[in-house]
């Protein structure tokens, strides 16, 4: 079992690896006993022997049982501060869609501002991360994020992902993992599915404004011997619905996974995958707030309804996991993905074209390649534990006909930008972690990336490909210090860099290809009660620039540098054996450091943000969840003279499971606000408008949605 804790009598904690596999040295000859525990399995503890100068075997297995906070250790010494709560939350909270699985990072906020198919826009740690370009996101290992995307850099759009596959979660913030080195300004998120079924699942939703979704998880090859186990299992979901808007949004996904795992014995794991997704749909788009005010259109109506597109993408994975008797580890991976993208907008209606209309199209096709490979030892280091691990790989995309067009979808005029993009990332990584003692413990790591970025402009006539290549070192430096069982300090430094277009390398304002990142994160975790976990952050980013790629408009817009910083605090507390309590509230301060003061606010940066919970959890099948997230009024401009308007919103989900049935209602802003979920600060005209006007224009976010589902285990 992967990332159990493990304790032993002389204080030392440790965690079991990809194999189940843990290790203590320098023990002293005695009795000692083993305390193993995992959230969602009972606490085992097991009497050991240790020997003079003897290796010493013990195997456990762990038993399944309800989630108890008090199984929750945090002195073990690689446990990640964050991935703690993690992993407490993806047990509790009900997750019924790609967006509520991102929500499990805290303070991470998300917008859909296109009739539910295009990519949502993520807030965190004071950044607007438009579709993720500060935010490095993966599943099983495939990169999420689109690179160099016609819409805009790092699009990382999550709906390939079928909610009920997800096991885990894995995810940090701030540049602090030499593992992660392209996008992971503000976060990383590594999302895993299932390697084994349990049983098969069919599903049947039924919601408001038409909507539909049927879903399934099957096993077709299920073995299990001493010696190899091996599991092939189909999961796949089809969603439709109309949406609250006055034009129906003709939203339709599809999606379909393959994963083969297999073990041979404990020490070697081959898995395959496969997957495949499209999406259709219509939007009504962002809507200017002074068309609404006069009653020209109501909070669902459009300016222009026929904004919307399609995606489509393939994933093929294999992952090779192997235990050597010389104690080494390694993984290699390797993954390939075909991706297409069509997207119809239009932001300023008749702003610049009075007579058509300002719409516009953005697509693109891609091929992208991928491979990395790990290899980690554990061994002594003048009578401590350490871990080294080295890593390296590459990324490669070959983007086709990558196009900026002004058209709609019955007529084309002109293109505004089209090429074809190739970019290379190469990297290594070593990363090493010593036990200075059995409360003190060090992470030490330097991570290497080179790109090689090319372009070619069809617009231009150019028949070669323009060239920019650069390559950066980024070190990273991390403590905890565990004074007492309750209590875990720790402070991480390291230097990462802001992630840039291809179209921006190659622009002449980009003279900084890869501009640092440089963030400090001091915090402490501690259990003052076996079932309480509260988990505060002092932390600051300081960004030397962040040029953007503004894909609605085919240029480069320099943002200069920035500082944020913030506390970011968390607690979880189980009053009882079956009710849960969770909560979360970020501050942040995010501001411009060369603008004059007053003039330096960074557009959409939350400053509050907060979100939180009641769970209840019975043994006879009964589960219930009641939550809120709240984000407070945000800058939408650089000073701060229109805002962007926060909201309070309360959800709820109830569960009851009898047999081999699971009944499911659910309910989304339960009281029924007017809230309004993207919003921008757009300039823009309307047909009989005889000047421009620059005001808030906004999506509106769902009124009251109650959905049913019905769910059969065999």
């Amino acid at each position: 079992m992967n990332g159990a804790t493990i304790n032993i009598g002389t204080g030392a904690g440790n965690n079991s690896d990809m194999f189940g596999r843990f290790r203590f040295t320098a023990i002293e000859a005695g009795q000692y006993e083993l305390i193993v525990s995992h959230i969602g399995y009972k606490t085992a503890i097991v009497p050991v022997e240790v020997k003079s100068s003897l290796l010493s075997t013990v195997t456990i297995n762990l038993k399944k049982n309800g989630l108890s906070l008090a199984e929750v250790k945090i002195n073990s010494k690689r446990n990640s501060v964050l991935n703690t709560l993690g992993a407490v939350d993806i047990k509790l909270r009900p997750v019924n869609s790609s967006q509520d699985v991102l929500r499990i990072v805290p303070g991470l906020f998300i917008a859909q501002h296109a009739g539910g198919g295009k990519a949502e826009q993520i807030f965190l740690r004071g950044f607007d991360i438009d579709h993720g370009t500060d935010i490095a996101i993966s599943v099983d290992g495939i990169p999420v994020n689109m690179v160099s995307h016609a819409h805009g850099q790092g699009y990382a759009d999550l709906h390939f992902l079928i909610p009920e596959t997800v096991e885990k979660i894995a995810f940090d913030k701030g540049p602090y993992n030499a593992t992660k080195g392209n996008l992971a300004t503000a976060a990383y998120v590594d999302f895993n599915t299932r390697e084994f079924l349990d049983e098969n699942m069919l599903k049947a939703e039924i919601g408001r404004f038409n909507t539909q979704r049927v879903a399934g998880m099957v096993k077709v090859l299920n073995n299990s011997t001493d010696e190899k186990r091996e599991q092939l299992y189909l999961a796949s979901e089809y969603n439709r619905t109309d949406g609250y808007f006055e034009s129906p949004q003709q939203f339709r996904r599809f999606n379909l996974i393959g994963k083969y795992n297999t073990w041979w014995g404990k020490q070697t794991q081959l898995i395959i995958s496969a997957s495949t997704f499209d999406s259709k749909w219509n939007a009504s788009g962002q809507i200017p707030d002074r068309a609404v005010q006069s009653g020209q259109i109501g909070r669902f109506g459009a300016i222009d309804d026929t904004e919307g597109g399609n995606t489509s993408r393939t994933n093929i994975s294999a992952r090779f996991n192997k235990q050597w008797k010389s104690n080494w580890k390694t993984t290699d991976h390797l993954f390939y993905s075909r991706y297409q993208f069509n997207l119809y907008s239009n932001f300023t209606f008749f702003l610049d074209d009075p007579v058509n209309g300002d719409m516009i199209n953005q697509r693109e096709k891609r091929n992208t390649w991928g491979y990395t490979t790990t290899a980690a030892r554990p061994w002594q280091w003048g009578g401590k534990t350490a871990n080294t691990e080295f890593g390296s790989g590459f990324r490669y995309d070959d983007v086709k006909d990558i196009e900026l067009s002004k058209a709609t979808r019955k007529t084309f005029y002109n293109s505004i930008q089209k090429g074809d993009v190739k970019e290379t990332n190469v990297f290594f990584w070593v990363n090493q972690d010593i036990d200075l003692s059995d409360r003190v413990s060090l992470n030490a790591s330097l991570r290497y990336d080179h790109f090689s970025f090319r372009y070619r402009d069809e617009l231009a006539g150019a028949t070669d490909f323009a060239r920019q290549s650069k390559g950066i070192i980024s070190p990273k430096l991390n403590f905890s210090y565990t004074p007492t069982p309750k209590i875990k300090i720790f402070l991480n430094n390291g230097i990462g860099f802001h992630s840039n277009d291809t179209r921006v390398i190659l622009d002449q304002q980009a003279r900084d290809i890869l501009p640092k990142v440089i963030g400090t994160d001091l915090g402490f975790i501690f259990k003052p009660v076996k079932k309480l976990i509260i988990k505060t952050t002092f932390w600051h980013l300081y960004s030397a620039q962040e040029f953007v790629y503004v894909g609605d408009a085919g240029i480069v817009e320099p943002g200069g540098k920035s500082r944020r910083m913030g506390v970011d605090l968390s607690a979880r507390y189980q009053l009882n054996p079956w009710l849960f309590a969770d909560f979360d509230l970020n501050l942040t301060r995010a501001r411009a450091i060369e603008e004059a003061k007053g003039e330096d606010f960074i557009p959409l940066a939350p400053a509050i943000t907060s979100i939180g919970g009641l769970t209840a959890k019975t043994k006879n099948g009964f589960s219930a969840s009641l939550r809120y997230r709240m984000i407070g009024e945000r800058p939408a401009n650089e000073d701060n003279s229109i805002q962007a308007q926060g909201y309070l919103l309360l959800d709820a989900v109830v569960n009851y499971r009898v047999r081999q049935f699971d009944f499911m209602l659910s309910g989304e802003n339960l009281l029924n606000r007017n809230w309004r979920e993207a919003q921008f600060n757009t300039e823009s005209r309307l047909r009989f408008e005889a000047a421009p006007v620059s005001e808030i224009h906004y999506t509106p976010g769902t009124p009251l949605f109650i959905k049913g589902a019905i769910s059969f285990y065999f």
